[in-house]
């Protein structure tokens, strides 16, 4: 889905990973569910594109569900895969802290799951990752600038583009819980 002359979306309100598309390459951002990369590569046609132009994987945090299809980029397409060293250990499978988050819906989590089926729950964990940290500008396409956001997990991170003019900010500012239903500030 375009969102801009050079930012493309795949996926939904629930999970999603976005594409700064640019004349030197792509940066995804974000690599959703595993059976997203279906989505991944019919956008990449349907914008003349293809994986080879995939430069480099920008992970807002390591969860499951912003990991999916990294590792299989990584592994068969050599394309480096950027997370914060504080969520380095997570986007490997390491586990994922437990914070609490008030009584699961039957709706909310009915809604969650039945994407997550049809794309794919499981992730492969990354095996290997590049380390960042706050403040570093990657050299990829868009410029992407982090910026550390810890709260949702210590190495959550914010992504600017000033190429695209556009901020990523993974869960840091959820406003909808998916498995709760819960609205506002979700992370308290």
């Amino acid at each position: 889905m375009r969102l801009a002359p050079s930012l493309h979306r795949i996926g939904n309100d629930i999970v999603a990973a976005y594409l700064i598309v640019t004349p030197e390459g792509i940066t995804l951002i974000d690599a959703g569910l595993p059976g997203m990369y279906a989505d991944l590569t019919r956008e990449l046609d349907a914008i003349g594109r293809s994986l080879d132009d995939i430069r480099g994987i920008v992970l807002t945090h390591g969860d499951s569900d912003h990991v999916g299809f990294a590792e299989r980029l990584r592994a068969e397409r050599g394309i480096p895969v950027f997370v914060h060293a504080a969520d380095a250990d997570r986007a490997r499978g390491g586990d994922k802290p437990k914070t609490p988050m008030g009584p699961t819906r039957i709706g909310p989590l009915l809604q969650f799951a039945a994407y997550g089926i049809r794309k794919g729950m499981r992730p492969t964990w990354l095996t290997e990752v590049r380390e960042v940290t706050d403040g570093d500008t990657l050299d990829l396409p868009g410029t992407p600038r982090l910026i550390g956001m810890p709260g949702h997990s210590p190495g959550s991170i914010a992504i600017f583009s000033p190429d695209v003019r556009a901020v990523f900010v993974g869960d840091a500012l959820t406003t909808r819980h998916v498995l709760t239903g819960r609205t506002g500030s979700v992370h308290r």
